[in-house]
């Protein structure tokens, strides 16, 4: 497995060995001990699907504490831009984003630690984003932030005409507005 760190410390985009051939392609996308050994031990234990077409944005969204998730995240078919923005109150990079092209084509893996808000852009005509929780869901603590807001300064790839958003993600507060963890 490649790891590339990212500008962020612990949000790392990782690249598993893929063997392919003219039948097709095989690669482990989780392994509990290849992941320790490369510093991520989360006991997952929720594994979440979903699927979108082009254009819809989901996020920014996070659950509070008690209920704070790490992320395991990847796109099956299709393309997504995967954005992570640290929430973390005191972390030298608070309000930092990175942002990273997932796709079926790529295999590519985001691990998103405890701390931070995500959220995901659809590139391609449709996606199945795929994602592991190291936190069950709670719906009470789920927490959610203006994807937009001008102080992020996140390039979603999509022009704003073509956003598809939930009613929900439409009024979120803005960073500023927000509690950090």
């Amino acid at each position: 497995m490649n790891i590339i760190p990212t500008a962020i410390d612990g949000v790392l985009i990782l690249e598993p060995k893929v063997f392919g051939d003219n039948r097709g392609y095989f690669f482990e996308s989780w392994k509990k001990s290849t992941y320790e050994e490369q510093g991520i031990s989360c006991e997952f234990v929720q594994d979440n699907e979903s699927k979108s077409s082009f254009g819809v944005l989901r996020g920014l969204h996070w659950q509070a504490a008690p209920y704070t998730q790490a992320k395991l995240v990847r796109v099956i078919t299709g393309a997504v831009l995967d954005v992570a923005v640290d929430i973390r109150k005191g972390s030298p990079t608070y309000g930092k984003h990175v942002a990273v092209e997932l796709s079926g084509d790529n295999k590519r893996q985001l691990f998103i630690p405890r701390g931070f808000a995500h959220g995901f852009a659809v590139l391609s005509q449709e996606a199945i984003f795929a994602y592991k929780c190291d936190n069950l869901y709670n719906p009470a603590s789920e927490r959610g932030m203006r994807f937009d807001d001008p102080a992020l300064g996140i390039d979603w790839r999509i022009a704003p005409a073509q956003w598809n958003l939930s009613e929900k993600d439409k009024h979120h507060p803005s960073f500023a507005e927000i509690e950090p963890l």
